[in-house]
């Protein structure tokens, strides 16, 4: 009312700049080296604004930052699908992309040129793509999503600008570095960290599923089930023999050589991540 309003707005216009010049003042002579003074200048502990010296200092995007869309792969070191696509080429991206920058080519079987639900061909012109991220939320197979990668400057745009299907493929791995609050709530929607087909298969077989506990537990490793343990009395009960009962269980514990091979790569699999998680855990801190 009587110009007030744009009183109070002019007031904080100003307090915000004298306030850039007295966070400046802390940084005289030197740049922003250390994490976590960094972390402090460009959170919400800070006031006014300040110059980031790019390339040698780069702002920590957000979690959901959208630029150039990639393929979800398997990751080389899964257990019964390494590097297999997560894409089924159903084409609803291409459809709702409204620059229309998405091509692809489904797979067909050389025999009968059935279709394969695989892509044989994916490809996206980042220069038309306007970075809305439909692709993502209208694929049903969360196989598509949002990099993070900015720094795609070139001066040969022609051809290199136009992803192929290798150069937009990366790891479910690398989803989950980049994103890992929303990857772990979509294996929780989708009810476990594999591909919603496999999902399926699994439950229809019941063979166990390995899912979303804790942000950064394995993809790949199902639940671990407690074998309860048939008590003598419960034995006899049923007539089989106590000797009996006792072979098997001990053939039941017994683990074939395959079993024994995948049980040690799921226990370098979940140490390599455990590792991997306290690094940046370390580097965070």
């Amino acid at each position: 009312m009587y110009g007030v309003g744009i009183l109070k707005g002019l007031g904080v216009t100003i307090r915000h700049f004298f306030n850039t010049y007295v966070e400046d003042l802390r940084y005289v002579g030197k740049k922003l080296n250390s994490t976590q003074e960094f972390e402090r200048r460009q959170g919400a502990g800070s006031s006014g604004i300040y110059t980031v010296q790019y390339p040698e200092e780069k702002i920590a995007v957000p979690e959901r930052f959208r630029f150039v869309p990639f393929l979800v792969v398997e990751d080389d070191d899964h257990p019964e699908r390494p590097g297999h696509d997560w894409c089924t080429a159903c084409g609803i991206c291409a459809k709702v992309c409204p620059p229309q920058c998405i091509w692809i080519v489904r797979m067909e079987d050389p025999v009968t040129k059935r279709p394969i639900p695989q892509p044989e061909a994916f490809f996206i012109d980042i220069d038309i793509c306007m970075n809305c991220g439909f692709c993502a939320e209208f694929c049903p197979f969360d196989a598509i999503k949002m990099d993070h990668d900015y720094e795609l400057a070139d001066y040969d745009r022609t051809g290199v600008h136009i992803h192929d299907k290798d150069k937009l493929s990366k790891p479910f791995s690398y989803w989950r570095s980049i994103a890992p609050t929303t990857a772990w709530e979509e294996a929780v929607d989708r009810g476990g960290w594999e591909h919603i087909d496999i999902i399926k298969q699994k439950q229809k077989t019941g063979a166990p599923v390995a899912k979303p506990g804790a942000a950064w537990d394995s993809p790949y490793v199902p639940p671990i089930v407690p074998v309860k343990e048939e008590a003598p009395a419960e034995a006899a009960a049923t007539g089989v023999p106590a000797a009996g009962a006792a072979e098997a269980a001990t053939a039941a514990t017994e683990m074939p050589v395959e079993d024994a091979a995948k049980e040690e790569r799921r226990k370098k699999r979940e140490a390599a991540l455990a590792r991997k998680h306290a690094k940046e855990q370390d580097g965070e801190g």
